[in-house]
């Protein structure tokens, strides 16, 4: 089953995709719709062995930039509740790897929520990653368009959800920390934190929670 999902995940290209739209435009049957960034996903496949290094582990799957490939690709892969445990998705604006060495995530942090039970929100965690998707592709919730990085998904015994930034401007971050709630649908005792990827690697604590 794991690998099945995985050779699904990664033979996705948009060749295949039915990437236009014939609804918005009645002259032009090829009508697209341009994102302000491009967006690459990623695959973070489970470990088969001890030799796999994180490197062999992660891969680009595909890139895109409007909004109708966007909804062929998503349409053309696993769903969150599918994917396999230690299994990850990320997506991240062009050039910028799901990794907290690179340069334009080194100096940020990231905004994240573990659902602990997989039972209790099984049904909803592909509803709210969706939600989660389109909020950072459709760059709502920042008000600067450069600040978030891009947004990941881990599936562990839980599930856990995160915003990577490209900073940790408090003022900023706050404001993506609230959005942010509101697209995960988080109750006000289900507290977001806030980590820069230094205090993260240390287990600290969290620098914000809203």
């Amino acid at each position: 089953m794991s690998e099945d999902l995985t050779k699904k995940t990664e033979e996705l290209t948009l060749e295949n995709q039915n990437a236009t739209t014939v609804l918005l435009n009645k002259e032009d049957f090829t009508a697209k719709h341009p994102l302000n960034s491009k967006w690459t996903l990623w695959y973070t496949k489970p470990q088969v062995n001890k030799s796999e290094t994180w490197s062999d582990l992660l891969k680009p799957v595909i890139t895109f930039d409007t909004v109708e490939e966007f909804w062929g690709i998503y349409n053309s892969i696993p769903v969150a509740n599918q994917l396999p445990i230690k299994s990850d998705y990320h997506l991240f604006k062009e050039g910028i790897k799901p990794e907290w060495e690179d340069e334009k995530n080194a100096k940020g942090g990231r905004w994240q929520y573990s659902f602990v039970n997989k039972r209790d929100v099984n049904h909803v965690i592909n509803d709210l990653w969706l939600r989660g998707l389109l909020a950072v592709i459709g760059e709502t919730i920042e008000d600067d368009e450069n600040e978030v990085n891009g947004i990941v998904l881990n599936i562990r015994r839980g599930y856990r959800v995160a915003i990577w930034t490209k900073d940790c401007d408090s003022a900023k971050l706050k404001t993506i920390g609230e959005r942010f709630k509101k697209v995960l649908k988080l109750a006000d005792d289900q507290k977001l934190e806030f980590m820069s990827h230094d205090t993260f690697n240390a287990k600290g604590e969290p620098q914000l929670t809203v």
